[in-house]
């Protein structure tokens, strides 16, 4: 049997799944003692010894200045901006991505406008956001919807432009009006595409995150990983990035669970 055609049991899949992780354990463990070897007070990678005591420090000891235990609050402002950002780019690119892909008027209209702004690198335009917005909270909200809305725009217009025509020719037929080819056509077949999009986008949607909580923020994840680097913190900066990953990992594992119990159809096309 060729090995494409050959499939992992659950547990199997299971056991190489974790292989990676395993390996990366076991790379760090062992470079991390070869430094801390030559030099005991290397910051670069830190024992397990000192991580625990940064992880216990962060996120279960309130700190002295702001009695807050500095993690949670990090944890709480960075999820709140990335919820508003996501929310709000997702409502934009499902109503402007079928519009654009289903009318043709509005498709003429829009459609070189998003092509020309889904290619202007958001990261670029944070000074801009910045000045107009200030340094609080909309414009760490607006650089997320600008980085992440024009993709989901284009993508939404390309599934929809991708629907048979003769679903649409059948419903107009039956005399069913735009709003009702949209509501009852349309949708549910973009839906798991948007719930797909929003799991593409989650990794640039951190990464504008982090970047606009670096250069103006008070509280957030990537306010701290910025702050304590000017100390070379490792055992700060290391747990930080695991637990963003931690997040972002759990984010796209709900959104394939939704996809799955909202959509089955889909899944069991894929083969999932």
């Amino acid at each position: 049997m060729r090995i494409i055609n050959r499939r992992p049991d659950r547990f199997g899949a299971w056991v190489l799944g974790a292989v990676p992780f395993i390996a990366a354990a076991i790379l760090y463990l062992v470079f991390s003692a070869l430094r801390l070897a030559d030099d005991p007070n290397d910051p670069l990678l830190p024992s397990l010894q000192s991580l625990g005591h940064a992880i216990a420090r962060y996120a279960f000891e309130r700190d002295k200045v702001s009695g807050d235990v500095l993690l949670w609050t990090d944890t709480f402002w960075s999820l709140r901006r990335m919820v508003l950002g996501l929310g709000i780019a997702t409502l934009i690119g499902l109503v402007v991505g079928t519009a654009n892909g289903l009318i043709p008027y509005i498709r003429a209209s829009l459609a070189p406008f998003i092509s020309v702004i889904a290619v202007i690198p958001p990261i670029a335009v944070l000074p801009v956001l910045f000045i107009v917005f200030g340094l609080e909270e909309t414009s760490k909200v607006t650089l997320i919807v600008i980085g992440v809305t024009p993709f989901l725009m284009r993508d939404l217009a390309l599934r929809v432009e991708e629907l048979p025509s003769e679903q649409l020719i059948k419903a107009q037929t039956l005399g069913a009006s735009t709003w009702q080819i949209i509501l009852r056509i349309v949708l549910p077949q973009i839906l798991p595409r948007l719930i797909d999009g929003l799991r593409l986008s989650l990794g640039p949607a951190w990464l504008f995150l982090i970047a606009a909580e670096a250069i103006a923020a008070q509280a957030g994840l990537g306010y701290r990983i910025f702050l304590v680097r000017r100390n070379f913190r490792m055992d700060v900066i290391l747990p930080y990035v695991a637990w963003i990953t931690l997040l972002a990992a759990t984010s796209d594992y709900l959104l394939r669970l939704l996809s799955r119990r909202a959509f089955p159809w889909v899944a069991a096309g894929r083969g999932r």
